[in-house]
């Protein structure tokens, strides 16, 4: 009974993380308290995730990529950077795609494609490439980097994580690196050679910004208008001509911090956002004069409010929430204008909207305002990059400390969670981070999320279901040569994970694929690395892996986009690694 219930839950699961209806971290816990609810798992087993080796070491990681970051040392390599991307288009690919693999075989890849990604749109606005040349490129290579080491990426600590608890020895901090070098210049290749002729020539949403200012006027409310005395969000302004209040002028002093409970008073000089059809129709009232059709402040004017483009970052909390939960205008006293949501700009009712990870919004907000958003990690900013700055006396004990983490791992003094705890003490104790800082640093979302899906494996083992699925699979291929079985199980996972979560695709193949090479008596090892592989490069949708997701708004992107560039790429790879991986793990 309890098996069924186990594939009756885990069907729960691929439906929610296919339809999503909730997050992807929410969808987890769903599933594991349904395991714990229904009998499958005891609470002890279900919650065993929380401490579990790669959640503490991913938590672990996340606040030293914090501090690597903080110290600025990717921000110190800018100059160089950006000065070689703006020589030609393939320079700044090639610029881009390799400092996007280096790093990210280290730290956090979804934090250095959020570095990366203003970096490139500067490049960008100067040389009059298309974003669309350049963003995914640099979510393909950061996968591609991530493959390359254990701590690489959140699904490699998983699957090593999973398969030690198995009682197989676990991989080493390099162990597989060869083998992803090779994936990674046969990606390179395609990068620089074959994406050119595929990705589209399509500029980005920088004209979103003209075609919001185009809308921007500033009316004055006459003597005897309805909207005096009223609050904003009952004024016939907002409700009747669907007009976005962004400043007010009153007795010749600007009033900044306007929000939905701001009262209205005659004579009001008011600059709104709204569109040509709803101004026409309030030129013809008589209790509104247009001022003018205006651009908005001169930037450089000090403390106005200014125009920015800003995406919403893997684990930012906005998402998954609309502006009016969030209740966004009266704590950040900013203004949403306008958000590029997956391929939709929409500048109207953008407040009902269900902000998701990857979104870009056009914000009018003041420098304070725009500070706020993002040190609290809500936002990165898009419309202009500033480098950090660099600290020399925070870089080098970071880089030793870093250092140090690998060294331990890959020598084997220590486990690579042991390593990873010492690393983040010592980054906390050493006064790289604060406290509060490191515990901002962790991506939350993904700890849940892991936490959530290790009961899944758990689950399966528990109640022999990946026993019962590896029999069936090896009844169906068992018989054939141990690459063919590679080959199909290499498939299967990546065309999983273009649709799951790369962390569900892996725990629930991990598992599978271990009782698997028992069946077989084979090697497990050339079996993990596969299903390693197959959850991180994944090419074909833009929800397939979160650097995808990221870059899609940035580059004005369409679903096809990524199946016209990411399908030939993951079919190379899946051929390629069928013979590579065997090459380097013999099953034998």
């Amino acid at each position: 009974m309890t098996l069924y219930l186990t594939f009756a839950i885990i069907a729960i699961g691929i439906i929610l993380f296919v339809k999503e209806y909730f997050s992807i971290d929410t969808t987890s816990i769903i599933i594991m308290s349904l395991f714990i609810v229904s009998g499958v798992l005891s609470p002890e087993e279900g919650f065993a995730g929380f401490n579990h080796p790669a959640t503490i070491t991913l938590g672990c990681m996340f606040v030293i990529s914090a501090a690597i970051f903080k110290s600025g040392i990717i921000d110190g390599l800018s100059d160089k950077i950006i000065r070689l991307a703006k020589i030609n288009y393939i320079f700044a690919l090639i610029t881009f795609c390799l400092t996007a693999a280096i790093f990210s075989a280290f730290i956090n890849d979804t934090a250095v494609v959020a570095v990366l990604i203003p970096m490139a749109l500067l490049v960008c606005r100067e040389t009059d490439i298309p974003p669309s040349r350049l963003l995914i490129p640099i979510s393909f290579s950061a996968l591609f980097g991530g493959t390359c080491t254990v701590i690489g990426t959140s699904t490699n600590i998983l699957v090593n994580s999973y398969a030690t608890e198995s009682g197989i020895e676990p991989l080493g901090m390099f162990e597989f690196s060869l083998a992803a070098l090779c994936l990674l210049t046969l990606g390179m290749l395609y990068m620089f050679i074959v994406s050119p002729l595929l990705l589209p020539k399509r500029k980005g949403i920088t004209s979103l910004k003209k075609h919001a200012e185009q809308y921007i006027a500033e009316i004055e409310l006459k003597a005897g208008n309805e909207d005096i005395d009223k609050a904003i969000i009952n004024t016939k302004l907002t409700k009747d001509f669907g007009a976005q209040i962004l400043m007010l002028k009153r007795k010749y002093h600007r009033v900044y911090e306007i929000n939905e409970e701001t009262i209205l008073r005659e004579h009001d000089v008011i600059k709104v956002l709204i569109d040509p059809q709803h101004l026409a129709k309030l030129q013809s009232n008589t209790n509104y004069s247009l001022v003018g059709d205006q651009q908005l402040v001169n930037e450089e004017t000090k403390d106005d409010k200014k125009i920015y483009e800003v995406m919403i970052p893997y684990g930012s909390s906005l998402a998954g929430n609309s502006l009016i939960q969030l209740n966004f205008r009266n704590i950040y006293y900013a203004s949403v204008l306008a958000i590029r949501h997956r391929k939709e700009t929409i500048t109207k009712e953008v407040s009902k909207l269900t902000l998701m990870e990857g979104d870009m919004l056009l914000l009018y907000a003041s420098s304070k305002s725009l500070n706020t958003l993002v040190t609290n990690k809500l936002v990165v900013p898009l419309s202009k990059y500033k480098a950090r700055e660099f600290n020399l006396k925070k870089a080098i004990p970071t880089l030793l400390i870093l250092i140090g983490v690998i060294l331990a791992a890959s020598l084997n003094f220590t486990s690579i969670l042991i390593s990873a705890l010492v690393g983040a003490l010592l980054v906390v104790s050493t006064t790289i981070l604060k406290p509060k800082e490191a515990y901002e640093a962790i991506e939350w979302k993904v700890i849940f999320m892991v936490a959530g899906v290790l009961s899944m494996g758990k689950a399966l083992e528990k109640t022999g279901g990946s026993a019962l699925i590896s029999e069936l699979i090896y009844d169906s291929i068992g018989s054939f040569d141990p690459r063919i079985t590679l080959s199909l199980i290499f498939l299967i996972t990546f065309l999983s994970t273009n649709v799951l979560s790369s962390k569900a695709a892996a725990a629930l193949m991990t598992p599978i694929v271990i009782s698997l090479a028992e069946a077989m008596d084979v090697n497990s090892r050339p079996l993990i690395i596969a299903v390693m592989f197959a959850c991180s490069l994944t090419f074909m949708t833009p929800v397939s892996y979160p650097t995808n997701t990221m870059v899609y708004a940035p580059g004005n992107y369409k679903f096809k986009d990524y199946l016209k560039v990411g399908t030939p790429l993951n079919f190379i790879i899946w051929i390629a690694a069928s013979f590579i991986i065997p090459l380097f793990f013999p099953f034998k």
